[in-house]
């Protein structure tokens, strides 16, 4: 041991002791967040282990002082060398094991010792930070003189500012406030000193800047000086108020309700005189600590310098992120619910009173409800006085009554918006296509109208008037992305349908029990009969085009098309049957081969005795993978009676005939048995028996498709010489068939609802699984569809007449809409009134009228309906006034003195929604204050408005500003050109040279 350590070396216990100590330690230890490990060089900790393991004081393999050396860099900075592996260049070991060999041996000197923090890497996962972040420290007065230090992510921003009023030798007590920087142009507070660096989301490379206030109260800064905009940006001197808001990703919800404050004069005027600076309120429980008050200064400040074409509201966004997790993330919300958080989040943080006094309310007792009206408006202003307060908030009187004893309650209740109705229309507009029976007409686009709260039935009712086909025989059905989403049922509710949904409904055929009744005369023969009456079975048919490079792969089959739905008899699903029915049903789009493009293949098959093995289906055990891999998913297991023939049950129900039905009704083989190979190919000549019963030469038969080895076989054993064959067979134990068949245009396959072949689908004989809905596809090889089927042909549809009628949009009043606002309503089961004469709970009906009306009044239009069953957006348009909006008529509380303010409005801002309940898009129509001129703010996009354009389906929220309080424009409107009357045209806000050079990424304190 060496005594020239930095650190006074205890006498070490012996070799023995240190081991065991130190095993235990080791043993004992796990990772906490929190904890300090330390990095210590792997060459030196192996040569101690060396040592200990010796038990000899003067062994060589003495260690000597602890030696870090090989992993720092340099001998100045002591940062750890890039890129070192634990456990070959270093190695980790907790605080005690340091501590112990460092009082053991001692360090080298001048070297620190190098300790790390365990942090949470993953949920759930923790690791000892070996490369901490590495930031630089300055001040804002000497920004040239540049410290360096490593903090550990799980450090707090408090000891970050210690190590910087340390280091910079700041006076004891000064005030100090740190700015993070992360580029040029970007810098932002670091407001919360208790969060971590983590948490804010420092890292490194960047910049932390301390400022400390002046003497007179006052900061060096409002912001640093790397915070200044470019050169471009400063000279820009655009009208205030006129500036865009970047989208940060779904943020549009966000960006509409700010412009709208932001033109909403007193509220601006109030942030922009620093009047908030004075009744900021940090210690209000139900506040934000005056941070939502202080991001939205910010916002202000910046949108009505002059100097920004857009700025990005990403602070703001965090801050309200952190106190409302509602809106954390990117996800689209609601304007009108940010609009509601923030303007109470403002209130609170901007509240003048500092405690809240406790108040007992009191119901109204039969007093005048004058006298009751101002003790609640006096009692909310001892609780609530703000800014917010003095220009958003009014009062309605709210009268329940008890359907049992009637008993009436009375109470007078602040707001700070109205929230109005809409009018429900009770029917709704649906757009459906039409699959007739006749598989020669295009499907027809019908626009029909029905119950909003009706059923399936209603609509093909509806559409029955108009097509005059029966609605006992329509399906309806959602598809999507070529296959089924859900057939629906005649008692489905309609609300299940959106209106983006493409629904189609298939006519089926009609049902001939009527007629069997008529025919039959006795008890008897009508039982009968209807044992012999097939059963109908609703089959949903998909289209599938194979792959070029796994032909006959079911995973490598795309679907394509419009599928079908048609009902079909249960006992006629043979391969065969189907095969003919879907020609006749795709007829219009898909053409039968013409007599000189005959197709045939060949196949050879080899007679082994493997034939008489055990059988599944009629395929032996050995062949059942291997017949699947040759044949797809379009394999089916056949019957004997597959196809038209002799032996075919009577009351099998053959398709109508087709044109060419020659081409696709004959499904046999044309087979010839050779002795060997020596065997001459044309020794027998190839025959199959025709639907007479008479056999033909293969030459002068059409070929009907390759069927697979299962078919071959089931098909040989049911041939009318079933002992020449036998014999044959053990004649000649090796005989080779040739088999010509006619290849079909397409095979059929039983698959799932997804339109995916699963194994063990279909029932034998069937091409049909029936322990559900039964689902088949149409395979088609890509050559047989290009030549075949006419894809442009079969995307065709006919619009009906009823396409043709301009959709008659629903138009209501305003006035309308705050005459539903005061209407008498029973309440909800889930939300009942405490009768205090009965003692229980109440469904009580309440009306509310308003009372007081506010300087500023916001309307939200209640365009958003939700129901226990429905939920849908109102797109009617709601004509709203832009000027004198009269109240007089609604509001309970007469002018009874010239004190008393006015009830009429004028329009200043209207927060614009687009699209439906899942999606959409926010905008707004401002005024701004300064010049009287309408603008349209659609994200960091600004463009001049005229007044016809703000009225319009898309209204949502609507801020009304009271007319004595309207203050005339001190500047002139600019002049424009006449803009079109459908969208502003005049972008107002784009830089000559490139947009996104001009938009601010800024935040100012």
């Amino acid at each position: 041991m060496t005594a020239n350590s930095r650190c006074s070396v205890a006498e070490p216990p012996g070799l023995e002791t240190q081991g065991r100590e130190i095993d235990s330690l080791l043993r004992e230890s796990e990772l906490r967040a929190g904890d300090s490990w330390y990095v210590m060089t792997r060459r030196w900790y192996e040569q101690w282990k060396e040592f200990v393991e010796t038990r000899e004081q003067n062994s060589s393999s003495f260690p000597g002082q602890i030696d870090n050396t090989e992993l720092f860099e340099d001998q100045e900075s002591y940062h750890l060398k890039e890129r070192l592996v634990e456990n070959e260049d270093f190695v980790l070991v907790p605080a005690e094991v340091w501590h112990k060999l460092l009082s053991w041996y001692g360090m080298a000197d001048q070297q620190p010792p190098v300790e790390r923090k365990v942090v949470v890497d993953q949920p759930n996962t923790l690791k000892v930070e070996v490369y901490p972040v590495e930031i630089f420290l300055c001040l804002h007065s000497n920004m040239e003189n540049i410290v360096t230090a490593q903090f550990s992510r799980t450090d707090k921003i408090q000891l970050i500012q210690s190590v910087m009023c340390r280091t910079f030798a700041v006076p004891a007590g000064s005030e100090c406030r740190l700015w993070m920087k992360s580029s040029d142009s970007n810098c932002e507070r670091l407001r919360n000193l208790h969060l971590s660096v983590l948490e804010a989301c420092l890292s490194s490379g960047m910049t932390v800047i301390m400022e400390t206030r002046n003497a007179d109260g006052t900061w060096p800064s409002s912001t640093p000086q790397i915070m200044r905009t470019s050169d471009e940006q400063d000279s820009y001197r655009g009208q205030p108020g006129v500036c865009g808001l970047t989208n940060q990703g779904n943020t549009c919800f966000m960006n509409s309700a700010l412009q709208c404050l932001s033109n909403t004069p007193p509220l601006t005027e109030y942030f922009l005189q620093n009047d908030y600076l004075e009744e900021l309120n940090f210690t209000n429980p139900l506040g934000m600590k005056g941070e939502i008050a202080e991001a939205y200064a910010d916002i202000i400040k910046q949108m009505w310098s002059g100097r920004h074409y857009s700025v990005v509201p990403r602070v703001f966004k965090a801050k309200v992120g952190h106190f409302a997790s509602q809106f954390l993330g990117y996800q689209q919300h609601d304007s009108q619910e940010l609009l509601s958080f923030l303007l109470d989040g403002l209130h609170e943080d901007l509240n003048r009173v500092k405690v809240k006094e406790y108040i007992e309310l009191r119901d109204a007792d039969g007093r005048p409800d004058q006298e009751v009206a101002e003790e609640a408006w006096r009692n909310h202003r001892r609780r609530n006085d703000s800014v917010i307060v003095d220009t958003f908030h009014g009062l309605f009187k709210s009268t329940l009554i008890c359907p049992e004893c009637h008993k009436v309650s009375v109470t007078f209740d602040p707001f700070c918006y109205l929230s109005v109705p809409l009018p429900v229309s009770k029917e709704r507009v649906m757009e459906v296509f039409f699959v007739s029976l006749d598989p020669y007409a295009k499907p027809t686009q019908y626009r029909v109208v029905v119950p909003k709260a009706g059923k399936v039935s209603d609509l093909c009712a509806a559409l029955s008037e108009m097509t005059e086909v029966p609605a006992a025989q329509m399906v309806v059905a959602d598809v999507f992305n070529h296959r089924f989403y859900r057939i629906y049922t005649a008692d489905d509710s309609l609300s299940c349908i959106l209106d983006r949904d493409d629904i189609f409904v298939y006519e089926q055929k009609k049902l001939e029990e009527q007629q069997q009744q008529q025919q039959q005369q006795q008890q008897q023969q009508q039982q009968q009969q209807e044992e012999e009456e097939e059963e109908q079975v609703l089959l949903a048919l998909y289209l599938r085009e194979r792959s070029h490079y796994r032909e006959y792969s079911s995973s490598s089959t795309t679907l394509f098309g419009h599928p079908l739905l048609l009902k079909v008899p249960r006992n006629s699903c043979s391969q065969e049957a189907l095969y003919n029915l879907f020609l006749q049903r795709l007829a219009r789009y898909v053409r039968l081969p013409e007599p000189s493009e005959e197709l045939e293949e060949e196949e050879e098959e080899e007679e082994e005795e493997e034939l008489y093995k055990t059988q599944t289906n009629g395929i032996s055990d050995d062949e059942e993978q291997a017949d699947t891999e040759k044949a797809g998913p379009s394999s089916a297991p056949a019957s004997c009676n597959d196809g038209p023939s002799s032996s075919q049950p009577e009351n099998s129900a053959a398709p109508e005939a087709l044109p060419n039905a020659n081409h696709v009704e004959d499904s046999s083989d044309h087979c010839e048995t050779t002795n060997g190979p020596e065997a001459a190919p044309d020794s027998v000549e190839p025959c199959e028996m025709n639907n007479s019963g008479h056999s033909e030469p293969a030459s002068q038969q059409p070929d009907n498709g390759a069927e697979d080895t299962e078919e071959n076989k089931q098909e040989e054993a049911c041939s009318s010489e079933p002992a020449a064959a036998a014999a044959a067979a053990v004649e000649q134990p090796a005989k080779r068939r040739v088999c010509r068949k006619r290849k079909r245009l397409f095979t059929i396959q039983a698959v799932n609802s997804n339109g995916t072949t699963e194994r063990g689908m279909g029932d034998a004989g069937s091409a049909v699984s029936f322990d559900s809905q039964p689902y088949v596809a149409i395979d088609w090889d890509p050559e047989m569809k290009k030549r075949f089927y006419n894809e442009n042909e079969a995307e065709k549809y006919v619009k009906n007449a009823s396409m043709e009628v301009p959709q008659q949009q629903m138009t209501v009043q305003l006035e309308e809409c705050i005459k539903l606002f005061t209407t008498v309503e029973t309440l909800e089961e889930d939300n009942p009134w405490y009768c205090p004469v009965c003692k229980k709970h109440q469904l009580a009906t309440k009306k509310l009228d308003l009372w007081s009306l506010p300087e500023v009044l916001i309307i939200h239009l209640k365009r958003f309906s939700y129901t226990k069953y429905t939920r849908e957006k109102l797109d009617s348009i709601v004509e709203f006034p832009l000027r004198n909006l009269d109240f007089s008529n609604y509001l309970l509380r007469k002018n009874t003195s010239k004190s008393e303010p006015p009830s009429r409005y004028d329009l200043i801002a209207v927060s614009n929604h687009y699209g439906g309940l899942r999606d959409g898009h926010y905008t707004s129509y401002s005024q701004n204050k300064d010049n009287g001129q309408w603008y349209y703010f659609d994200d960091s996009k600004v463009t001049f408005a005229t007044e016809d354009q703000i009225v319009n389906n898309a209204a949502y929220v609507l801020f009304y500003h009271r007319q004595d309080k309207v203050r005339t424009p001190t500047l002139p409107s600019p002049k424009l050109s006449p803009p079109s009357t459908t969208e502003p045209k005049t972008d107002v806000t784009s830089s000559e040279e490139d947009g996104a050079s001009s938009c601010v990424s800024m935040e100012t304190d």
